[in-house]
């Protein structure tokens, strides 16, 4: 792999009218055919424009050079705009002084753009609050459309009801059972404590509102939810919410389909019944030619989740205004929000959910789920750029990072991973890269241990996705022996690596404990208490203790030292120190050569007793230098 810089800009000489510069851009081979190369200035009050020619190919990658000659006597806010088929990308400048996007094509990064310092590196627990376990002495009240299980024994049901209605089955996880497993949690090292959404809800996964203003029944109420915020700030963690405003629920006061009396007693007929109530317009709507009235939109079509209009100024005062939903929220002790599919929210409304919340809270966090580089990401062919401006979202799931380095691990694709590292660092805020989720699993994916059995996935869209949909097929799978064993094996490395990256390391529930589930559904089985791998969760408590040794991790560079389909080895380094990490990703043993200033060094962190000459079949090592 090729040891240049991602760009360069070099003064060649003073002009009478400004200065002269030499232009050298590396991109990788394999992202397809490279057009229109350039780098463009903005100055604020004049725009240039430079063209760069193809020089060679080296190393996998494609090398362009040019020269700009400038009226101005510095370069101020400069990046280098491509083509690769129908879509334009930029990469811009890392420089700590000018990392600046043109306003028309990219918007301005801010200079000042910061995350709270608390995110930064930080160990997430990320809990569906329904499997985790109940603390609750109160028997669950039967709820129409609800299933209640007998016990954490019984299976999940990754289908519809006898009525066709999904996602309907409860375990009773609840707020008061995270309160009494708070010392558990932290034994993993947790910093942050990211919970699915616990409003008053109709299904499981409770990402389809009935009523904001309540938790749901099930997970217990308000005064819990002040009560685990507070017990969790004794021991020095934060609590995030699952925020999800893009849609609510048909069973709910604000559209009431089921013509719910509990609804209809405090909001009247909801907005599917009756256009003139006040819930009306918090529903976008569109017209049908056909029988020439307004109809609801739906998220993906789903009936049961309407979407509600972002832009309706009585909408987000009932979310973002004085006394709103957010502030009812952060009354509570909460430090954040994830924005449930952010990339549908428009710009204005996030930034009032910024606003209010750090209203509520200087230094909270928002966290976005946008699954490509929020930086690149186009919606109605128009450039979003989440983070550009620094005063909406402070970062996002990595579902942009993980998937490279999944990649890399199961299928050795150095070169695809190599292009993702230099796109987040040359286009995300800094910032946003230390605050990235960077998780083993996620409630939307197949569960960490079982992404590394190789028979079952392909390398589509996403390596997680399977072959087989079929959800009772998914039901029945289960690893076991040996076959789990090995699969442990490369899953131990996977979190090794994302361990010493740079990122919030999340970790999806019962993960540690090699919970499995393949698809969506499967994934959201009860934590298995009492049944635990202890292996594993002696494995993760001690990738906590070093985040919790190591701080410098924080917010340490990330360069990459030697990448190819075997090996990976990488340093992070800041003020504080430095260190070198080896993984090998194949099923034998190898030998590595560490730079020379770090083969003397003491404080070493190995798995699979990895050694700095030889590294064991999926085995690292960590080695420190302060």
């Amino acid at each position: 792999m090729s040891s240049t810089k991602y760009f360069d800009i070099v003064e060649l000489e003073d002009l009478d009218y400004g200065k002269k510069y030499g232009l050298k851009l590396h991109l990788p081979t394999n992202i397809g055919w490279i057009d229109d190369v350039e780098l463009v200035i903005d100055d604020d009050y004049e725009k240039y424009s430079f063209p760069l020619k193809h020089y060679n190919n080296k190393n996998g990658e494609a090398i362009f050079i040019g020269e700009a000659s400038l009226p101005t006597r510095a370069l101020h806010h400069y990046y280098f705009k491509y083509r690769v088929g129908n879509e334009t990308r930029f990469v811009k400048s890392d420089s700590i002084t000018d990392t600046y996007i043109n306003r028309d094509e990219m918007q301005k990064i801010s200079v000042n753009y910061k995350v709270p310092e608390w995110t930064k590196g930080a160990m997430m627990y990320h809990i569906f609050v329904d499997r985790f376990y109940r603390g609750s002495n109160e028997p669950m009240q039967e709820m129409p459309r609800r299933i209640i299980h007998k016990s954490i024994d019984e299976d999940v049901i990754t289908g519809p009801d006898k009525d066709g209605i999904w996602n309907n089955d409860f375990y009773g996880g609840d707020l008061k059972g995270i309160t009494k497993k708070l010392d558990y949690i932290e034994s993993l090292g947790i910093d942050i404590i990211y919970l699915s959404p616990i409003v008053y809800s109709q299904s499981t996964h409770r990402y389809d509102a009935s009523d904001y203003e309540q938790v749901d029944p099930y997970a217990g109420n308000l005064e819990d939810l002040k009560e685990l915020c507070e017990e969790a700030h004794k021991r020095g963690m934060k609590v995030v919410l699952d925020a999800v405003f893009n849609h609510t629920g048909s069973d709910s006061k604000y559209y009431n389909y089921y013509r719910n009396p509990e609804w209809e007693q405090v909001a009247g007929k909801g907005a599917y019944w009756d256009e003139n109530s006040k819930y009306s317009r918090f529903f976008r709507k569109h017209y049908n030619k056909a029988t020439g009235k307004m109809d609801f939109d739906y998220w993906f079509g789903f009936e049961t989740l309407p979407v509600c209009n972002g832009d309706d100024k009585a909408w987000q005062d009932y979310i973002t205004g004085e006394n709103g939903i957010i502030d009812k929220w952060y009354a509570c002790g909460i430090d954040g929000l994830r924005l449930d599919v952010a990339d549908e929210l428009t710009d204005y409304f996030i930034e009032l959910i910024r606003i209010a919340s750090e209203r509520n809270k200087k230094d909270s966090f928002i966290l976005g789920e946008v699954w490509y580089n929020p930086m690149t990401q186009k919606k109605d062919n128009m450039l979003r750029g989440y983070l550009r401006d620094g005063d909406k979202m402070h970062s996002v799931m990595g579902y942009n990072f993980v998937d490279p380095v999944i990649r890399y691990l199961r299928y050795g694709d150095d070169r695809y991973l190599d292009y993702k590292i230099r796109e987040i660092k040359t286009t995300y805020p800094d910032d946003a890269i230390f605050a990235n989720m960077n998780f083993t699993s996620t409630h939307d994916i197949t569960r960490g241990i079982n992404l590394w059995d190789p028979n079952l996935f392909s390398c589509r869209e996403w390596p997680w996705n399977l072959y087989n949909e079929d959800h009772e097929w998914g039901k029945k799978y289960h690893l076991s022996g040996e076959e789990y064993e090995k699969a442990k094996e490369i899953y131990k490395a996977y979190v090794y690596t994302l361990a010493f990256m740079p990122g919030i390391l999340s970790i999806f529930y019962a993960d540690e404990v090699g919970l499995q589930g393949i698809g969506n559904l499967n994934n959201r089985r009860p934590y298995p208490w009492g049944k635990e791998d202890q292996e594993l969760l002696a494995f993760f408590r001690s990738i906590g203790q070093i985040r919790k040794n190591e701080p410098f991790l924080r917010t340490a560079d990330l360069k990459i030292v030697d990448l190819n389909p075997e090996i990976l080895m990488f340093e992070r380094t800041n003020d504080q120190g430095s260190s070198i990490i080896t993984i090998n990703r194949t099923p034998e043993e190898k030998k590595i050569l560490l730079p020379k200033e770090y083969e003397k060094e003491q404080k070493v962190y190995t798995l699979k007793r990895a050694t700095k000459k030889e590294l064991p079949a999926y085995g690292a090592i960590a080695v420190k230098k302060d």
